[in-house]
């Protein structure tokens, strides 16, 4: 794993940009993980370690998360900056190699980042040539919205690691994963502060967008018809944000795939052998 940064561009000027990077460099087949709205690059890990001899595998800090930096004006956390931010991404990682005829560029996003992938795969003359949506679909109901609010945006300062990790377990509906891989999984987003306690490496403003106004279902058919790339939808069977209503319906689509993952709610986050080989499987089919 390499770590790299680079500059994306806001209403208040630059911003610093992270991303992990595992594999041949000059492996022209190229998969971006994007993660969830309060999580980083480092979810990805044992997915990249896992594909890293078939793909060079991106992992960005979504601006105001893990080791990237934060904004200066907080209305800006919305898509349109995270679009923005991620074809600058796009156009450093890939020069004149990526592109959609040659089929070199997929994406994985789980929840935030699957709505990310989906809205860049929507566009004309999109680049992204296959498509994983991790846990998020073009109706997102209200309820699994409000469940989000209730603890993002919030900064508590933990005594040790341990306790964080419980924090994360108890809002993480994860599923059964062993003590070792929710440390796996909490460690990266954690930063050690005065006095030995540890906070969250996020900006709690990223919230101030999210609570700008009442919350409501929020639908993103638009967006999800205009896609044509093949496309695998990953479930937690126990998710209260992708329903399975909504994921039936998806896959009933052309190039659309679905696999749930039981005693997983939202979201499954690729740490066993069978939610690997779903992804790799999928990836690497021709």
């Amino acid at each position: 794993m390499k770590h790299f940064f680079h500059r994306g561009l806001s209403s208040a000027g630059f911003h610093q940009l992270h991303y992990t990077e595992w594999g041949e460099a000059d492996n022209p087949r190229v998969l971006i993980c994007a993660h969830g709205l309060t999580r980083c690059a480092r979810d990805f890990d044992t997915l990249a370690a896992h594909l890293s001899t078939d793909y060079r595998v991106i992992c960005p800090d979504v601006v105001g998360r893990g080791e990237s930096g934060w904004l200066t004006h907080k209305a800006d956390y919305t898509y349109p900056q995270y679009l923005n931010d991620m074809t600058a991404l796009i156009a450093r990682i890939s020069a004149a190699r990526v592109d959609a005829a040659a089929g070199s560029l997929h994406w994985l996003g789980t929840s935030m980042g699957g709505i990310i992938g989906m809205l860049l795969a929507a566009q004309p003359n999109t680049p992204i040539s296959k498509l994983v949506l991790n846990d998020v679909g073009p109706f997102i109901p209200k309820a699994s919205l409000e469940r989000i609010g209730m603890y993002v945006g919030k900064s508590p300062a933990f005594a040790s690691i341990d306790a964080a990790v419980e924090a994360v377990r108890v809002v993480s509906p994860f599923g059964p994963l062993s003590d070792a891989q929710w440390r796996i999984l909490t460690i990266p987003l954690l930063k050690e502060i005065e006095g030995g306690k540890f906070i969250f490496r996020y900006d709690p403003d990223i919230g101030e967008a999210f609570h700008a106004g009442p919350i409501t279902d929020v639908d993103l058919s638009l967006y999800w018809n205009a896609i044509t790339c093949p496309t695998l939808i990953t479930r937690g069977a126990d998710s209260d944000l992708l329903l399975k209503s909504t994921f039936d319906a998806m896959c009933t689509k052309p190039m659309v795939q679905g696999v749930e993952f039981a005693n997983v709610g939202h979201a499954p986050m690729f740490q066993d052998a069978a939610q690997l080989a779903g992804v790799k499987n999928f990836l690497l089919r021709a």
